[in-house]
């Protein structure tokens, strides 16, 4: 009996050590989704389009321990995955430049980042988990009406938005003041997306945003407005455009990737919770990674889903 006691216990630590493995080691899957979180207001209360400075830090701390690390946005559009094995890559987003999400504060007759703010939050918890990666893309309105003309701060504009570039964050184009691309004509269109792609350059000289996010979720009629052209004088052009919702984007490997119709999550409780809970029960859905940037690893079987154009990358299935 003892004999039978004993060997049910080494059973059981052996199925619980193997379970704990299999936990901290996902299988390899490049061919999973990606999530692109999309957050507006970050301030007090909750709301629709508002989360707390300390449900967004509870947010950082969910995907830390659930596998998650920052990447760039134009890391993902280039396909550029560099994170360890087993980890899965997630972007951050941030729409309208509304106070909240980055703001400076008086302390000790020196100027400071305000630590409830989503740059401190995002600058503290860096600092706190260095392997958790550091990016995030701001889609900034360079002249929409208070509070969301370039975080409301009209005396650190400048200070600010270099400050975004010299850390690696990336700066956006949403147009001048959210205009609704689909009510306007191909000039107005144009002078939208240049002018404020030239407001950001006024403060960060030839910087070029990468990616468009349109405002109210609308596409211009023709979508070639959106992606390049000129106004006044002001070049612009695009590698993504992002939706306003949409669910989970599909891996940049594979076929079904489409940058000019990229999807995102709205950084809700409901929607957050939804899609975390997800991925815990579909991990086979999840990208993630194998660890190393020269190699595409996929499911068996997969190979014709991946993209053609994978730029002398290997693919290997498992």
């Amino acid at each position: 009996m003892r004999l039978l006691l004993v060997a049910a216990l080494i059973l059981t630590a052996v199925l619980l050590l193997a379970s704990f493995a299999s936990a901290e080691s996902p299988v390899p899957n490049e061919l999973g989704r990606v999530m692109i979180l999309e957050y507006h207001k970050i301030d007090y209360p909750e709301e629709r389009w508002t989360r707390t400075p300390e449900n967004f830090r509870r947010d950082l701390e969910t995907l830390y321990a659930h596998g998650y690390r920052l990447v760039a946005l134009g890391d993902l559009l280039d396909g550029r995955i560099t994170l360890p094995a087993g980890t899965t890559p997630v972007v951050l987003t941030f729409d309208d430049s509304s106070p909240g999400q980055f703001r400076y504060v008086e302390a000790n007759a020196e100027v400071e980042i305000d630590p409830k703010s989503a740059v401190g939050i995002l600058e503290a918890f860096a600092r706190e988990h260095p392997d958790f990666g550091h990016a995030a893309v701001f889609f900034v309105l360079p002249a929409a009406d208070p509070p969301n003309r370039l975080f409301n701060q009209p005396a650190y504009v400048g200070k600010k938005l270099r400050f975004l570039a010299s850390r690696g964050y990336e700066i956006g184009n949403h147009t001048l003041w959210h205009a609704n691309l689909g009510k306007y004509d191909e000039t107005t269109v144009r002078a939208q997306i240049a002018g404020a792609q030239q407001w950001i350059q006024r403060h960060v000289p030839a910087y070029k945003p990468r990616a468009l996010a349109l405002p109210h979720g609308v596409y211009p009629k023709d979508v070639r407005w959106a992606l390049s052209g000129s106004a006044k004088g002001i070049a612009y052009s695009h590698d993504a455009i992002l939706q306003v919702a949409g669910g989970p984007a599909p891996s940049p490997f594979a076929r079904a990737f489409d940058p000019v119709r990229l999807p995102r999550i709205q950084a809700i409780e409901s929607e957050l919770r939804h899609w975390l809970g997800y991925f815990e029960h579909h991990p086979g859905e999840r990208f993630v990674s194998d660890g190393d940037p020269a190699v595409v690893t996929v499911p068996a079987g997969r190979r014709d889903r991946l993209r053609s154009d994978l730029g002398g990358l290997r693919v290997f299935e498992r």
